[in-house]
């Protein structure tokens, strides 16, 4: 059973030396006779330093490194396989396969304003089947760890700082539902923003869920500043059931409920992302009827996002001016709106498109960068 730890460090350790054999990190240290602080150097080195490979952690003496190494003892749980770069360069998609074979996509948006935000995966494939999201049309395999998680965005920092540049941004926005992963993703949140490692502040990472009511309420007892996002994508039930499933199971009253206590206990924003499909949620009276729910309070913010094209899905997104069409109704009725900007289409790395089954196959440990 996970469990959830404000000693992040206890999160990475535990989890690494797991995976390379050791029962505990008692037994760890009894096997090499070592003193704990060697597991905070490996721990800072990994997460703050951003070492790559085991063998590069200086700290360490060399025949302990090479014994590590031996066990099994990895830095990183996520193995790239393919690495895609968009033809504007702004945006990568990387294909990380995980220990036991399962694989998950996690993507890099490098802005014109310095700004480098990674969006990763918290499980591999989703159980949540909305018809305009290509993970959820392929189905569940299974949750992601912390570490999992983390190390996504450990890679793409590995890159940038090759640039001088570094993550300013993560996002709980790629492959499964989140907050159906939530003491994992807890404790990924924990070690984003550890001073002592990676050191991401709280308001820089933002969490996505398709509306699970408990663990809204949850997240609102945690304290922290990390920012919420809801996928919405309709105002009726009606229309919000025909796309996402999970309607049915708490439905729009429900949910938005559970939004005005999240809003009343921790007076934060909640950003709504609304996917936009032509002649689905797109009309003029259906942007009214948004703009009246989001009347329940001014800490709420909408994302209208265009859609972008999935393999499996019959749908199409709405025009440009039909985008500009429902901002104004909204704006004019007092609806803090923001269009997104689409990145990495190209490469089936934006918005709803992430699936590794559609990515360009490559042999193990063959890690491929595309122009």
């Amino acid at each position: 059973m996970i469990q959830v730890t404000d000693r992040p460090i206890d999160v990475w350790t535990d989890e690494k030396l797991r995976a390379a054999g050791f029962t505990s990190r008692a037994a760890f240290l009894d096997e090499y006779g070592l003193q704990p602080y060697r597991l905070n150097q490996l721990y800072r080195a990994a997460t703050k330093e951003l070492v790559a490979e085991l063998s590069d952690i200086t700290a360490l003496p060399a025949a302990l490194r090479e014994g590590l190494g031996g066990r099994g003892l990895r830095l990183s749980s996520v193995e790239p396989v393919v690495v895609r770069h968009s033809s504007d360069r702004q945006t990568t998609k990387g294909l990380f396969r995980l220990a036991d074979g399962p694989e998950v996509e996690a993507v890099l948006m490098e802005h014109h304003n310095d700004r480098s935000t990674v969006c990763v995966s918290s499980q591999a494939g989703c159980a949540y089947k909305c018809t305009f999201c290509s993970t959820g049309q392929a189905g569940f395999t299974r949750n992601l760890s912390a570490t999992e998680i983390f190390d996504q965005a450990r890679f793409f920092a590995i890159e940038l700082a090759k640039k001088g540049k570094r993550v300013t941004n993560v996002v709980l926005m790629g492959m499964g539902e989140p907050f159906a992963n939530y003491d994992a993703v807890m404790n990924a949140v924990r070690l984003l923003n550890d001073p002592h490692g990676f050191g991401l502040g709280h308001r820089h990472i933002t969490i996505s869920t398709v509306g699970l009511v408990p663990q809204i309420d949850r997240f609102a007892d945690e304290g922290m500043q990390v920012n919420l996002a809801v996928s919405l994508h309709a105002p009726t039930d009606e229309i919000r059931s025909s796309i996402m499933p999970i309607n049915r199971r708490y439905p729009i009253a429900e949910l938005m409920a559970a939004c005005r206590r999240y809003v009343e206990k921790t007076n934060r924003k909640v950003f709504f992302e609304y996917v936009m499909l032509a002649g689905v949620n797109d009309g003029l009276e259906v942007a009214r009827a948004l703009a009246k729910l989001m009347r329940a309070s001014h800490l709420y913010h909408v994302n209208l996002i265009p859609y972008n094209a999935t393999p499996d899905a019959e749908l199409r997104g709405s025009g440009e001016a039909q985008i500009r069409a429902f901002h104004d109704v909204l704006e004019a009725a007092g609806v803090p709106c923001t269009i997104r900007v689409p990145m990495g289409r190209d490469i089936a790395a934006a918005c709803g498109q992430l699936r590794a089954q559609t990515q360009p196959r490559a042999k193990p440990n063959d890690a491929r960068s595309y122009a």
